[in-house]
């Protein structure tokens, strides 16, 4: 099912078809989810080897430079988010295809990760740039799917409550 064509009309839709889009619109949010994650990943990276070439202030007043490598670990670490949303479940594995890490990779263009210091200041920043254009866009289509998943579950949801599904059917079905 098309997860992209959905609009108000999920009423329309029967109970299984409403589940099918849910968990195809979750799926697509997790493999979503990978590349968003590669992105960031990549970019912080590239940002960190443009402090390092004081190209971009670094983030602790002080810090003493040494190889990019020797920092990957902090680099790559998840710092807690200032903003408070709602729990949601995270699938942490990659993606079910090779589609979004080759994605990542055309992104980067001509920049290669492992020897940055071969590349000029400009190709990193542009890099930056392109990655970070990508992974706003990324987020937007990761919102989209969200707000299907969670439509598709309140819409289940009112149906069992409002008695128009019981769960006596669901469990008949197995």
């Amino acid at each position: 099912m098309d997860v992209s064509a959905v609009d108000e009309g999920l009423a329309g839709l029967a109970l299984e078809e409403l589940r099918v889009l849910r968990r195809d619109a979750l799926e697509q949010e997790a493999d979503l989810s990978y590349l968003r994650r590669l992105l960031h990943g990549r970019m912080d990276i590239l940002r960190a080897e443009l402090q390092r070439r004081e190209i971009i202030p670094l983030q602790a007043a002080g810090e003493p430079p040494c190889a990019l490598l020797d920092r990957l670990p902090a680099i790559l670490a998840d710092s807690p988010s200032a903003t408070r949303r709602p729990a949601r479940h995270v699938t942490l594995g990659p993606p079910r295809g090779e589609r979004y890490r080759q994605e990542a990779d055309a992104l980067m263009g001509d920049v290669q990760l492992a020897d940055l210091a071969a590349h000029a200041t400009a190709e990193l920043l542009a890099a930056v740039e392109r990655l970070d254009e990508h992974q706003r866009e990324v987020s937007g289509r990761r919102q989209a799917l969200q707000r299907t998943a969670d439509d598709c579950g309140a819409e289940i949801t009112r149906r069992y409550r409002e008695g128009e599904a019981r769960v006596d059917d669901l469990l008949s079905e197995r």
